[in-house]
């Protein structure tokens, strides 16, 4: 059990029977009443944020929440098998619960899946990843890098991102996955 005397940014908490994690908190102390706490959720599986108010010293549940780390096997009919390192099971996954990380996922690649009371809600991709340029305009002329512009660029996984003038076609770019923004040149 959870007291809300413990809440901090990033606590995940079982809140209705859904794993949610503590976007924002705040202790107020009424005039005559006991304290409150205001807080922001944001709910694990549906990204949904929650404004609710406790009542100082209430207790909430911790989540089963469990991580594990898979690889990402193939992509067969809009579904994506992941497998276990350890035991060799095979998960599948959907693109709606892959959501925006389908993007930079590339085959044979290890990431971390979250799961909660024994079902996958959420998969977690290494913060940089190495991948090939497969299309992209021609490196222009010479000096055009001064302007600090870019140009789009295909990935080999079919994301597009945001390259400096420089980069090929055939090119390998290490891009950061938070934020979907080249980092360097990988040689």
């Amino acid at each position: 059990m959870i007291s809300t005397s413990d809440f901090r940014k990033g606590l995940k908490v079982e809140f209705k029977g859904e794993p949610c994690a503590i976007v924002d908190f705040q202790h107020v102390k009424m005039g005559r009443g006991g304290a409150m706490v205001r807080t922001k959720m944001r709910n694990i599986k549906t990204g949904a944020i929650l404004e609710e108010t406790f009542r100082s010293g209430e207790k909430l549940e911790t989540p089963g929440l469990e991580e594990k780390s898979m690889q990402y096997l193939y992509l067969q009919d809009e579904v994506y098998y992941f497998m276990d390192g350890e035991t060799y099971e095979q998960i599948p996954l959907t693109e709606d619960q892959l959501g925006e990380t389908k993007t930079f996922l590339k085959e044979n690649m290890t990431v971390r899946v979250l799961f909660h009371k024994e079902t996958p809600i959420s998969v977690e991709l290494p913060t940089f990843v190495e991948l090939k340029v497969v299309k992209t305009a021609p490196a222009g002329f010479k000096g055009d890098t001064a302007s600090g512009g870019g140009k789009p660029a295909t990935l080999e996984t079919g994301a597009v991102v945001k390259v400096p003038f420089h980069i090929n076609e055939g090119d390998t770019i290490k891009i950061d996955t938070r934020t979907s923004e080249y980092i360097e040149r990988v040689r």
